[in-house]
């Protein structure tokens, strides 16, 4: 039930980004999620695809440094509190997060929230046990 993601190394400079989306718009790879963390020179672009292993080899091919990543994609209460409730859950299961950031699609009355976290497995078992729904690829392919 994990999800791969496909973070790309990119050079901080005008055009680039959209060199990468150009790219997977051209082959109609569909993103649904995406986040960007940056320095003064370089990013990391982090994102979901329909076609994940399609995306790699094409950023890949582009020349970019490209990695697949496994993350967690829970739903979470579209609600005040309801991100803070899932994280209240992980921190009392000593769980640690990495990093977090959510999708472009959601699911009614629902925010979709990526997490990543070292010890995916056993997160994916904290959340399902407290009730917490984890999408798998397909699902999130088909929103």
């Amino acid at each position: 039930m994990l999800v791969k993601q496909i973070s790309v190394f990119v050079e901080n400079k005008r055009g680039k980004l959209a060199d990468i989306t150009r790219l997977l718009a051209r082959y109609q790879i569909d993103i649904s999620a995406i986040s960007i963390a940056d320095t003064t020179n370089f990013g990391v672009l982090r994102m979901i695809v329909d076609s994940p292993d399609k995306a790699f080899q094409t950023i890949h091919d582009a020349g970019y440094t490209v990695h697949t990543t496994e993350v967690i994609a829970a739903e979470v209460p579209d609600s005040p509190g309801g991100l803070n409730h899932v994280l209240e859950i992980l921190d009392q299961e000593n769980v640690n997060v990495e990093y977090v950031y959510s999708f472009l699609k959601t699911t009614a009355g629902s925010a979709l929230i990526l997490f990543k976290m070292e010890e995916a497995q056993n997160t994916m078992d904290v959340l399902m046990r407290h009730g917490i729904k984890v999408l798998t690829q397909e699902e999130i392919n088909t929103l």
